[in-house]
């Protein structure tokens, strides 16, 4: 019974190590935005022609 209680304890995640994941990938996202904000913006306006009537 407390193999089965250690492993559902070892699942539930390392919670400060998620939130560092999350503040790295919002740090890259800011580093980039300014370099691919022109073409992601030209993606998205050229799809939305596609799709406009």
């Amino acid at each position: 019974m407390s193999i089965l209680r250690n492993r559902v304890r070892d699942e539930r995640g390392d919670v400060p190590g998620w939130v560092l994941i999350t503040i790295m990938s919002a740090g890259i996202v800011a580093v980039l935005w300014p370099f691919a904000e022109q073409y992601l913006r030209q993606v998205l306006e050229t799809a939305l022609d596609l799709v406009r009537p």
